[in-house]
């Protein structure tokens, strides 16, 4: 089975803030890439409208997070680094940097030696691909076999957890989530289990295993009535727990063949699922049921989808770009009827995953090209901004405020 880049869920990411109890996570409340406060500009170039650009230590497909005066953002150094030869396992670092907003100067940043023996090679995106969280107290990066690691924000190390010792090709790439007191990690490479850590401490407080070929960051539903899921998608399948408890409480079988990397979204009490290249690759399941409710819940299948980047839903419609033939989609919510399907104008691949705000959608392209479309049921020409930098895009744009985060292996843009 030939494989596509696991991350962007990811990676590849689209953090923004929420409930300040809550914390941040990736894609913004409950991992939906949509952000209805922030008003980001529309028009940028390598010359225009750049607010600060700071070079990085290393790459990484891992998107920044603000929270108050901060900007958090993970990258990698020592050992496969795209364009530069050499380099050991025994050199490999990872990296987290807290950043000034307001002029993007380094805070502190923490380098962390990676627990060897790791992956001699990650298929395209390296060794930090994972986002990070965080709240009031801490901030929270994953890094694979590595570990789950929690900071206080003047930078020093309050705690170091282990979710597995496993490896893969496609490396590490499910960012972590917050929810009550949980910290909740998508461990499938590591160990194919779902972990739910204690924020405070770092110590398990419940694990769910059977989580296979999963690369997506979960999200967390509120239904009405009160309940609330942690659903992911695994091969096969679209998996539903109880976050507080790791009780699993219904599944659905999804038909789709592939390896699951992008992230799920929901409206309504509907969960929308894309992935894999081939056969279905999209479906739709009503949320709130119990056991097995294939039969019962899915709603509709497609096979119009994307083996990477991650949509949103809003006001009925579902939008996305596939991560190679660089098409846009629309698709009606209820029936994933088509609504449009249109090539976008000199587009590479896509990673990273949509962003819908101030009623626009920001499709970042891995060759640093973001295009923009109205958030509408009818297509628009685009509008297009170039940071081509000689280096890969992968992790999503993210608001600040008025402004905009977008990363590449080289440098982080704010963009005003």
């Amino acid at each position: 089975m030939i494989r596509l880049i696991v991350l962007f869920v990811l990676i590849i990411f689209v953090p923004s803030t929420i409930a300040e109890d809550s914390g941040v996570i990736f894609r913004g409340p409950n991992g939906q890439g949509i952000d209805s406060e922030s008003k980001p500009p529309t028009q940028w170039s390598q010359t225009e409208n750049l607010a600060w650009k700071i070079p990085l230590p290393g790459p990484g497909a891992s998107c920044p997070i603000v929270w108050k005066d901060r900007i958090y953002l993970t990258c990698h150094t020592g050992f496969f680094i795209p364009g530069q030869p050499g380099g050991t396992q025994e050199d490999l670092k990872r990296h987290l940097l807290a950043i000034q907003p307001s002029n993007g100067s380094i805070i502190w940043k923490k380098d962390l030696v990676a627990k060897l023996p790791e992956q001699d090679k990650i298929r395209d995106h390296g060794f930090a691909a994972s986002t990070p969280a965080a709240d009031n107290d801490a901030v929270y990066t994953f890094f694979g076999k590595s570990g789950v690691y929690a900071f206080d924000h003047s930078g020093k190390e309050l705690w170091q957890a282990d979710v597995g010792s496993r490896t893969n090709g496609w490396g590490s790439a499910a960012s972590p989530i917050l929810y009550k007191d949980l910290l909740i990690i998508n461990a499938s490479v590591e160990s194919e289990s779902i972990i739910a850590l204690d924020r405070k401490t770092g110590k398990q407080k419940w694990a769910a295993k059977g989580i296979k070929e999963s690369w997506n960051t979960p999200i967390i539903l509120q239904l009405p009535g009160g309940r609330t899921e942690l659903v992911l998608a695994i091969q096969g399948k679209i998996l539903a727990f109880d976050p507080s408890t790791g009780k699993e409480l219904w599944f659905c079988k999804t038909d789709i063949t592939w390896y699951m990397v992008p992230s799920l979204v929901h409206e309504d009490g509907i969960v929308y699922c894309l992935g894999g290249r081939s056969g279905i690759a999209g479906l739709a399941v009503k949320a709130g049921g119990s056991g097995d409710v294939t039969a019962t819940h899915r709603l509709w299948t497609s096979n119009k989808g994307s083996n990477v980047s991650s949509p949103v839903v809003f006001k009925g419609h579902l939008y996305w770009t596939h991560e190679q033939q660089g098409i846009a989609y629309c698709a009606k919510a209820d029936t994933g009827k088509i609504v449009y399907e249109e090539r976008l104008p000199r587009a590479g691949q896509f990673y990273s995953s949509a962003l819908l705000a101030n009623g626009n959608l920001y499709y970042l392209s891995r060759d640093g090209k973001t295009f923009l479309l109205p958030a509408q049921p009818k297509f628009q020409n685009p509008t297009i901004n170039d940071l081509s930098d000689r280096s890969i895009f992968n992790g999503t744009p993210v608001p600040l405020e008025n402004k905009l985060l977008i990363r590449s292996d080289k440098f982080l843009y704010c963009i005003k």
